[in-house]
């Protein structure tokens, strides 16, 4: 196994209290194998991901709990030293907002470059060289002649390819895209898309892919973790999500999802808002919105169950996964 989480608890201290951002996640991923990670926005996705490569914001954040195994070894229990060393090398990150995660007084050669530099000990002209190849790779026009450009004389989805690119760079075993296609069109979206495909193809690396888009992960994720306060709430493999989810949050996304054998309907929406995470409800924390849900939902924590039945191995942390299950 590549990566796998084991009961990861994290937590943020404010004024008002600890928000417990995530309760008890576990997941797994192995290489050439694409993991997606869905929910709304505050479900704990990106806060997952940060523990995962170590650059959680501490203080407030501090992991309560849990196990990050890479390749076997507890990141958890490495020096910080030793996890440097294994970000960008062997586990990489694609942040949603280019814009912002690439430095705007540097070149994008520079930056390129600089992961050359720093890990593999090149100089700044062999480095240069890697950043026009990689620039190349990831399908960016003019290469050569672009490497001297700045971050803000690109286009965003050209912004995401260098990102992509800079993940790329030392072809780690894995890859964390934190929602890659956010604040894209939907053509410029499936290129990013389609790139990530190819690239992990052809290192055979693993990939979580973080999003609130259920289309976006239909044709590219072989399983899915359904995250909802923290907790995974469904993980199945990506066809049996689609064909009958086991939890009425997961229905609730799906059902959400533009169809165009519905024209002129009323597009459906979740009811409510996600819970405080500085006082999630009793029970099933979904329970306020769920339209399922019964007095045994308001007073006791569903745990992940197995859904019994199924051909693949798939889960459901939900007291009536069955009936939701045939609904």
């Amino acid at each position: 196994m590549l990566l796998e989480v084991r009961d990861l608890h994290v937590e943020f201290t404010t004024r008002e209290g600890v928000a417990k951002a995530v309760n008890g996640v576990g997941y797994s991923v192995d290489e050439g194998e694409t993991l997606a990670v869905l929910g709304e926005s505050g479900s704990g996705k990106s806060v997952t991901a940060q523990a995962v490569m170590g650059i959680l914001d501490v203080p407030p954040g501090r992991i309560a709990g849990g196990e990050i195994l890479f390749r076997g070894e507890d990141l958890l229990k490495m020096k910080e030293e030793d996890r440097r060393r294994i970000r960008g090398a062997d586990m990489a990150m694609i942040f949603q907002d280019a814009l912002s995660s690439l430095n705007p007084v540097l070149s994008v050669g520079a930056q390129l470059g600089e992961m050359y530099e720093v890990h593999r000990g090149m100089s700044r002209k062999d480095a240069r060289a890697r950043a026009v190849e990689l620039m190349d790779r990831v399908k960016i026009p003019a290469a050569k002649e672009r490497v001297g450009d700045y971050p803000h004389q690109f286009s965003g989805g050209m912004r995401q390819r260098i990102m992509i690119a800079m993940a790329m760079a030392l072809e780690p075993s894995l890859i964390i895209a934190d929602e890659p296609t956010t604040a894209l069109d939907v053509t410029v979206q499936a290129q990013v898309m389609d790139l990530l495909a190819e690239l992990q193809r052809e290192m055979n690396t693993g990939l979580i892919l973080i999003t609130h888009d259920l289309g976006v992960v239909a044709d590219v994720a072989d399983k899915i973790a359904v995250m909802y306060a923290g907790r995974i709430v469904e993980a199945a493999p990506v066809h049996e999500i689609y064909r009958a989810p086991a939890h009425p949050y997961t229905r609730g996304l799906l059902d959400s999802i533009p169809r165009l054998d519905q024209k002129g309907q009323e597009l459906y929406a979740i009811k409510g808002l996600p819970p405080n995470l500085l006082a999630i409800p009793p029970g099933c924390a979904f329970h306020p919105r769920c339209p399922m849900a019964r007095d045994l939902c308001r007073s006791q924590v569903p745990p992940l169950y197995e859904v019994t039945g199924s051909p693949v191995p798939r889960a459901s942390a939900c007291h009536f996964w069955k009936e939701c299950l045939h609904a």
